[in-house]
């Protein structure tokens, strides 16, 4: 807990890491015991089954960040000379396609059971003496596994953008509008007491849209970060912000006439490469290892820093006047 790859974390990330590995295994619990409890009252409820597989697929993006997180604390190797950061991104886009491939599949299943007018069936239970309606149950076991997403997904949030871990975000994203599939189930389990059985099919709809939408977002975010776009923030709200901050830190050495920089995005850390237009043609090793230095210590996220002397900056890179952009 105390490094990744060879970027030693300050203490606030080391405490950060921790308390969200808790949260992780916590979540995977919770989650276990909340598939087995809706799978006791799953019933015919077309809107039940789909937020128990949505249950399900919460366990991916867990499972991905704890397996990537044995990667990423890896040293570069020969082999790896960036390290695994990677690992982390593999497994963001891993959770992005499952549930963009299983939402997809269970939206289609909605549609068609709306099409031909599927009439579902709740049946009922015998308990302590009394014949009880199951969709009581339903709504009552929906109601109850809701509290526990609202506590780990806004304590997750917080713990996101310290670590800049976009799988972590990802998780708090989707347990923090979990409550939205709880509503979606509820409505349609009533809807099915009310006899307006069209409502479970439609929310059962509503909610596999929604895995589908988690899906994407996931998705896209990870595909952009692996075919190296530029830097952005933990939840691509903005470009990374030390963008700017590194090309006011070398133009503010006065042996700089102009710098630009290009950094990619590698998990966790980035990767910058620094190029600087000298006022002078004679550049010293120990210049170039100041600025280094200098971009180094900015933050703890700078695990590879290069600084290269050009006569042109390349049109690519980022500059005072497009930083903001």
């Amino acid at each position: 807990m105390k490094s990744m790859g060879r970027t030693d974390l300050p203490p606030e990330q080391q405490r950060a890491l921790r308390s969200a590995v808790r949260w992780e295994w916590f979540t995977i619990g919770y989650t276990v015991v909340t598939i087995v409890l809706i799978a006791f009252v799953v019933g015919g409820s077309q809107a039940m089954k789909t937020a128990w597989i949505e249950d399900m697929l919460s366990l991916i993006p867990q499972i991905s960040f704890l397996v990537a997180l044995l990667l990423i604390r890896r040293k570069p190797t020969r082999a790896f000379p960036y390290g695994l950061h990677r690992a982390m991104g593999v497994g963001h886009l891993v959770a992005g396609v499952a549930l963009l491939a299983i939402g997809g599949s269970l939206a289609v299943e909605s549609v068609l059971g709306l099409l031909r007018a599927e009439h579902p069936a709740i049946g009922t239970v015998y308990l302590f003496g009394q014949t009880i309606w199951l969709g009581w149950f339903m709504v009552a076991v929906m109601t109850l596994i809701v509290v526990g997403p609202f506590f780990y997904g806004h304590a997750k949030a917080k713990l996101a953008p310290t670590l800049h871990n976009k799988v972590l975000f990802a998780d708090a994203d989707m347990a923090k509008a979990d409550w939205t599939t709880t509503v979606a189930s509820v409505v349609g389990v009533l809807g099915i007491g009310l006899g307006w059985w069209w409502l479970d099919g439609a929310a059962a709809l509503f909610i596999s849209a929604g895995i589908v939408w988690d899906g994407y977002k996931n998705a896209r975010s990870a595909i952009l970060d692996l075919i190296d776009q530029r830097a952005r923030t933990h939840d691509d709200a903005e470009a990374q912000p030390l963008i700017g901050r590194i090309v006011d830190a070398l133009e503010a050495q006065p042996w700089i006439g102009e710098a630009g920089v290009r950094m990619r995005d590698m998990g966790q850390v980035f990767h910058v490469e620094a190029f600087v237009v000298p006022h002078r043609r004679k550049v010293t090793v120990a210049q170039l290892e100041a600025a280094r230095h200098a971009i180094s210590e900015m933050d703890w996220k700078m695990q590879d820093v290069v600084v290269i002397p050009v006569t042109d900056l390349p049109d690519e890179t980022e500059r005072r006047s497009r930083v903001a952009g």
